[in-house]
Order: structure tokens, then sequence, then C-alpha cells
């Protein structure tokens, strides 16, 4: 097991023998499946339907016989029907922005803050930060649990916080500049975004302070990790989580080895399955990711299917499990003449090609009966002076590697530097105009 010198830092679940990891999670199961059953008219219902009782788990495997959760069960009884606490108990809301549909609520009783907090503090710690350095906190504060959860966690850890949230990109880089920030947890596109304006403001990103980005909020890529690191001089680590079963903070990769984010097991149970069948996979195959809250009081989530794709791979740095790099969600696949694609095989391409920038924009439309994809990417800033042609065989050899690689044919659009649209949250790649008249 490749610890951390200092294990003293490490919580005892982190340094765990398998076994006892593994009782440790029976036990809080039994509690937790019990706890929604006892106190969720949903669970209840539904775990009767199914013929199971939370009485009936004698192993961690038993749990592949209770129902799954879907995002669409927390709409249905919007906003505290999936609660298993009296609302006197619930200290906070959180809620998705609902843009398709209603929001998803997540209540948290304090119990439920103190852990968030200390789950954050433990991943920023596996990250490398320490008490006494600055966090830097680019995720939007409000009813979206990235900047709340970052800065709870980020002061529970003993850092000092500097409660920046999203927008406001030149303010953002000076802060950067002035107040010397030792980390920064951000969405890795709005990441770029502050890249491309420390670079407009003449400033020098490897002379920062800033050594550490914690990155999360949506899918990214080996090739945008790289990118991130190279350009910024810093060390980029992924971290996961999602408002339904806690916000940021579920899984975190550790600085020792780099090598995907290990799930805090002791408080989160993972399982991979088909996302047609739902079967459960074993580990090291590829299927949606699915979640048990382990020892959430006011929101229990039984087998929460995140629709993330994804793989679980054996622990290294810690005892717990590591998740592979999400590689997309299965309600963002995009069906092009029959092809399976996710925009991260197409960010992946574009990362190839060395003049062109790491935004990007997928434009889908109808051709006829046919499906088309056009690219529009960007040259970088020392590119700009390449003439048409140039060009051209910079948008052929894209084209060509994502015939290759994807198995489907774009045209590729080449744009000036800094003309595409940037995010201030998660970023929006796509743009599907196939149903629109």
């Amino acid at each position: 097991m490749n610890m951390i010198a200092n294990a003293a830092l490490l919580d005892p679940m982190e340094t765990a023998s398998v076994d006892e990891l593994r009782q440790h999670q029976l036990d809080r199961l039994r509690w937790s499946l019990k706890h929604a059953y006892d106190n969720v008219p949903l669970y209840r219902q539904r775990f009767d339907e199914a013929g199971v009782h939370p009485d009936d788990v004698n192993a961690l495997d038993d749990l592949a016989k209770f129902p799954f959760t879907g995002k669409n069960d927390l709409r249905d009884n919007y906003p505290y029907g999936m609660f298993a606490v009296p609302q006197s108990e619930v200290v906070r809301l959180h809620a998705s922005s609902g843009t398709t549909g209603k929001p998803t609520v997540v209540g948290y009783t304090q119990n439920d803050i103190d852990t968030w907090a200390n789950v954050v503090a433990r991943s920023i710690r596996a990250a490398g930060g320490r008490k006494g350095d600055k966090v830097h906190v680019s995720y939007g504060y409000g009813l979206f649990t990235g900047g709340l959860g970052a800065h709870y966690g980020a002061e529970r850890l003993g850092c000092t916080v500097i409660p920046m949230s999203g927008g406001q990109t030149e303010k953002q880089v000076q802060l950067i500049r002035d107040f010397q920030p030792d980390i920064i947890m951000v969405t890795p596109s709005y990441m770029l975004n502050l890249a491309d304006e420390i670079e407009r403001q003449g400033l020098d990103p490897h002379k920062l302070v800033l050594r550490l980005g914690i990155f999360g909020a949506e899918p990214w890529t080996a090739e945008l990790r790289r990118a991130i690191e190279e350009r910024m001089g810093i060390t980029a680590l992924d971290i996961y989580g999602l408002s339904e079963i806690m916000g940021p903070g579920v899984a975190m990769e550790c600085a020792e080895t780099k090598d995907g984010p290990t799930v805090w097991e002791d408080h989160f149970y993972p399982e991979i399955i088909d996302p047609a069948t739902g079967k459960v996979l074993p580990d090291g195959e590829y299927g949606e990711l699915v979640f048990t809250s382990l020892s959430k009081e006011a929101l229990p989530m039984i087998r929460y299917r995140t629709r993330d794709l994804t793989r679980l791979l054996p622990g290294t740095a810690r005892p717990m499990r590591r998740i592979d790099k999400i590689t997309g969600r299965s309600d963002d696949m995009l069906i092009i003449r029959g092809v399976n694609v996710f925009p991260t095989q197409i960010e992946e391409q574009v990362l190839k090609i060395r003049q062109l920038s790491e935004n990007y924009e997928l434009h889908l439309y109808r051709n006829g009966n046919l499906d088309s994809i056009d690219v529009h990417v960007e040259l970088k800033h020392d590119q700009q002076g390449l003439d048409a042609e140039q060009q051209k065989l910079i948008g052929n050899e894209l084209g060509k590697q994502i015939k290759t690689h994807i198995g489907i044919s774009a045209r590729v659009l080449i744009q000036p530097c800094h003309s595409l649209k940037r995010s201030e949250g998660k970023a929006c790649h796509v743009f599907d105009n196939r149903n629109k008249g």
C-alpha cells in the first residue's frame, strides 16, 4: 500500500485493512437501509414491492437485491418527500438548477454537514493540501453544492479560504495574483478561462504561488489535465461528487498516485451496473456508477443511479477502491449515424493537435435525413498567424483523427483565438439542433 509518509494525518478508515473496511461498510449499510425503510415512504413501498427487507442483508452483495433510486424519484417527491428526518432537524437545503425539470432538493442534518466537511477536508489533504494553505474557491456558491462544500471542507482542514465563487474573471485573476493562494478549487473548463485571463494580463502563470488545482463537477480527460498542468505549472487532481449523494468529496484523487479518484467507501458504497439491464458488474468492467449512502441522515440514497460511466479499480494510495476517469454520462451520450459518441472522446482528439486550444463546441444538425456534426475549435494565441491553407491542413488532420478513433465524419471549423464562449461554471460543449425546426 503506497501510503503517504505521515500516516498520523489520516483517518482510521484510510489505514484500515480491506476486511475491516468491508465490515464497517456492512454495519453502516444495515443502518442506512433500515433508516430509509423506517422513515421514507417511497423506500418502504419499493422494498416491500421487491420482497426485500433491511434485516435480509447478511453480506454487502445482498445490496444487489434492493431497487434503484433515480433523479426522477427526487423530482416526483419534490420538495421534501425523500427526507428521512423531521424538517426541524434539517439545517441546510441545496438544490440542482432544475434546467430539465423540477430541481432535485437535498437536505442535510448537522451531522451530515459535519460528515461532508470531513470528507472534503480528507480530500484536500489527500491532494496534498495542508493546514495553513490558502484555498481559492471558484465553484459557485448558493444552491449548487460546489462552493459551500469546498469552503467548509477547506476550513475543517485548517486552510484559509478565499470564497470567490464563479464569474468576475478579471477580479479572480487579480485575487490569485494578490492573495497568493496555494490551491484553487474550480471546474476544469473555468480554469481554462482563468488561464486565458492570466495570459491576457501579461502574467506568467509559472511564477504564481498556486501549486495545486482540485478540479471537478464535469468530465475531463487526461489530455486536458496535461494541458492545464503545462500551462499553469500546477498539479491538477480530480475530485468527484454529486449533490444527491453529498456534494464534492465523494471521491478524490490522491497526490502520491494520481491514478483516479479514491472513493471514500466508509461513507459511500459504490457499484458498477450494466446501464441497460441493471446487473451488477465485477470490478474492472465499465458501466454506470451507482452509490448507496452509508451515513447520511436527512436524505439517505439507496442504489442511486448517477448515470456516470466508469469502472471500479483496486485501491492503491488507500484501501478504498478507485473510479477510473468518468468517460461521460449515459444521458450525455450522442448517437450520430448509429455511432455512440461522448464529447470527451472528441476533446481527446482536439487536444492532440498542438496548434489548437482546449476550447471546443459540437454543433449537431440534420442534413436531409442524416445526422451531421460540426466541430468548432480555436487556434492557440501563438498560432494566430497561420494562413488559410495551414488552417485547412489542421482541420483535415483533426477530422481524420475523429474518423479514425471515433468512427464518425465531422466538419471541422477553425475559429480565431478567444472566439468561442467561455464557461463560468460547468462547460457547455454540445449544441444539438437536430430536433429543431
